[in-house]
């Protein structure tokens, strides 16, 4: 099923998924994730380090996109053009929304961290579809997944003003690419070269969420900077390497049998 229908196995395991995580209990924000180990002021601003630490996501969004419209350098099929654009004005704009957030956190600028993050999250999943699976099935769901992205911070936001928070949507749209895009590097081939971009940001991500879960014994142990710091920084590092295979890869040439 997995060769000959990717489509459907993909859809099969996020309706799978949905289901499970529609059958247990609702998921509402814990308080204490805003609680940063780092809580330095510098210069007059709060939370410094983990405010700045967010500006390699703005450098690596500008770099790609002077990549994409002013140096054409940039190797992808012009028919999904804006899932690139998409995902890298997201990893832009993450800088802003994050570094907003660290100024003051709390449920209220959250919202402009992941906002962000799941625009960013959907147009990359939609990216490695067109890539991997097919370039018809990326294009035809970008919108869609986008949609979903956004929906997932609504509702987030809007259980939140109800008093029943509920981030079970929004876990979802973070956690399940990650999870499937390793299975399609896996099984699938791609149109282009020099996959392994994917790979290491898969890699950067999980490192990523390492330092954010050992924020502050990171922290005590170092001294100078958080786990939170290193995740942001690690995670722009991570796609990095990914526009600099997207920048040097070529399209595999098609062999045609009996020639």
């Amino acid at each position: 099923m997995l060769n000959r229908y990717p489509m459907r196995f993909l859809m099969t395991i996020g309706i799978v998924i949905l289901i499970i995580l529609g059958m247990s209990d609702s998921i509402p924000q814990d308080t204490s994730y805003h609680q940063f180990a780092d809580t330095r002021t510098v210069y007059h601003i709060s939370n410094f380090w983990n405010v700045v630490s967010n500006m390699p996501f703005l450098f690596v969004g500008l770099y790609a996109l002077n990549k994409i419209f002013r140096l054409k350098t940039m190797v992808y099929d012009s028919q999904i053009q804006v899932a690139y654009m998409v995902l890298f004005l997201g990893v832009s704009f993450v800088s802003f929304g994050s570094g907003y957030y660290h100024l003051n956190p709390n449920n209220i600028t959250l919202i402009w961290d992941r906002l962000p993050m799941a625009i960013a999250f959907m147009a990359l999943f939609s990216i490695v579809i067109s890539e991997f699976i097919g370039l018809n099935e990326g294009k035809n769901l970008l919108y869609p997944l986008l949609i979903l992205g956004i929906t997932s911070v609504i509702y987030w936001v809007y259980t939140e003003s109800i008093g029943q928070g509920d981030l079970r949507l929004y876990l979802f749209v973070q956690f399940f690419p990650m999870l499937v895009i390793p299975i399609l590097l896996t099984y699938f081939t791609s149109t282009f070269t020099l996959h392994y971009g994917y790979w290491y940001l898969l890699l950067c991500y999980v490192f990523a969420k390492v330092f954010e879960y050992y924020d502050k014994a990171i922290y005590e142990s170092l001294g100078f900077i958080s786990g939170h710091s290193l995740k942001h920084m690690i995670a722009a590092l991570g796609l990095f390497v990914l526009v600099s295979t997207f920048t040097n890869r070529n399209r595999k040439k098609l062999i045609i049998r009996g020639e």
